[in-house]
């Protein structure tokens, strides 16, 4: 063999490693599709429900966001303690079925409690993949790997809206089916059923191909717990604050956006479920995703450079450029040209996820990583998804006073949550850098910048 051959196993180990990475991002796409197809559907739901725009988005945000928040926890404690392979299959099963749920409900209450049950459920994934992914990948290549997983949540939002509008169109003209005790479902509802269901085929392939890898040395040592991570954040409390709430902040921005644009295209511009799912998910699909991998490469690239703050600085230049473009688009008063600018808002929109991921994992120690996640999606989606979506309903409801105003009630928003995301981002990477210089020191092995490159430099 040539000795400067990759070995057959640590190829065969690469490969299994990125099998890992696109199974879970494929989980991740079903997480979305089952949470970002309810925005399309805005209007039918409205109808036969019942309900105001500031209702609505108690379900699409607050219902969700709720127990995704806080039983992302707990979770996130097994996920320190024990398999995170079971963790994420049950979750995935379990948000599959409370998905599908979602299309059984008749009233207000029905709904919002089936909304919560795919909170629980998809709050097992994200926490117990950032600390799975963290095991099988090197610094070097963790915001890559991040990247491409990350690029789930907008792959799943385009197929939200492609799958969607498709499904809605296809069945426009169905009568009402009669389910015998489970009463008559519409075809709003059939959508929740096709959607749903197939995520439970998701959970069993996870559960039978992927084995929870080792915990890396230096971290396995002892079990972290609750008292562990707390005393954790409270040492870099000024590092977090900065990061959770900024990032927060920019999760508004995407979740106002993502949550609202198919309601303005319908409201404003008078198009279909079907042209507004076709729009939206083809911009989802190309721009976020590039914007996400792309966001990836950035900071792997300025860390590369001997920029200890990257992930801070992309999330900056991400929402420096989400503002003008999101005000462009919903100002615009041309569909064409609101579209066009649509696609640029949804790109650096897209630089929140993987830039607030690489952040937390290089500064965390690997046991405390699932615990440290998960306390960042509660912050995260209570603000960004349970405030942000509801900000723009109550505008839209109680101030503007009128539906077709939706556009400038996304506009207000974003541009307030964008601004302090970037005072908050700003003001954290002196902490930052700071927190990351404790924890070298302390930790080298396991607080090393995510390129190799970088730490040999430095």
């Amino acid at each position: 063999m040539n000795p400067q051959s990759p070995h057959p196993l640590s190829v065969r180990a690469s490969r299994y490693s990125w099998y890992v990475v696109v199974l879970c991002m494929v989980a991740y796409i079903f997480s979305f599709v089952d949470r970002q197809i309810l925005s399309l559907m805005i209007e039918p739901i409205k109808a036969d429900l019942q309900i105001s725009d500031t209702q609505f988005s108690l379900l699409s945000g607050l219902a969700f966001s709720l127990f995704y928040a806080f039983m992302g926890l707990p979770i996130a404690y097994l996920a320190d303690r024990s398999s995170r392979v079971r963790i994420i299959a049950i979750g995935v099963a379990f948000w599959s079925i409370a998905t599908a749920a979602c299309g059984l409900s008749k009233n207000f209450l029905q709904m919002f409690l089936a909304r919560m049950s795919v909170g629980v459920g998809e709050a097992a994934l994200t926490p117990a993949t950032y600390s799975m992914l963290s095991d099988l990948f090197p610094k070097e290549k963790l915001g890559r790997a991040l990247g491409l997983y990350s690029m789930g949540a907008f792959l799943g939002g385009g197929l939200a809206f492609l799958v969607g509008g498709y499904v809605i169109e296809a069945l426009r003209d169905v009568p009402a089916i009669d389910l015998g005790w489970l009463g008559q479902v519409r075809s709003w509802q059939i959508a929740f059923f096709i959607v749903g269901l197939p995520g439970v085929l998701v959970a069993l392939l996870i559960a039978l191909t992927i084995r929870d890898p080792e915990r890396k040395l230096g971290d396995r040592e002892q079990k972290a717990t609750v008292r562990d991570g707390l005393r954790f954040l409270r040492r870099h409390r000024a590092t977090f604050a900065c990061h959770y709430l900024g990032f927060s902040f920019f999760a508004m921005c995407q979740y106002a956006l993502m949550g609202w644009a198919p309601a303005m295209y319908i409201r404003q511009y008078g198009l279909s479920p079907l042209e507004v799912g076709y729009i939206l998910g083809g911009i989802l699909l190309v721009l976020n995703t590039a914007g996400v991998f792309c966001a990836g490469w950035l900071v792997d690239g300025l860390q590369k450079r001997g920029r200890s703050d990257a992930a801070l600085i992309s999330g900056m230049l991400g929402a420096a450029c989400t503002i003008p473009f999101v005000i462009g688009s919903v100002t615009a008063g041309n569909l064409q040209l609101s579209v066009l600018l649509m696609g640029p808002a949804m790109f650096f929109c897209a630089f929140c996820i993987s830039t607030s991921a690489a952040a937390m994992q290089v500064l965390t120690p690997n046991r405390l990583r699932a615990q440290v996640s998960a306390l960042f999606l509660l912050v995260s989606n209570l603000i960004g998804l349970g405030v942000g979506t509801t900000l723009v309903a109550l505008l839209t409801d109680h101030y503007f006073k009128d539906p077709k105003a939706v556009g400038s009630s996304i506009g207000i928003i974003v541009t307030l949550a964008g601004l302090l995301c970037l005072w908050l981002l700003g003001s954290g990477r002196k902490h930052f850098r700071r927190s990351l210089g404790e924890e070298q020191r302390a930790r080298p092995e396991a607080a090393a910048p995510l390129n190799s490159t970088t730490a040999a430099a430095n």
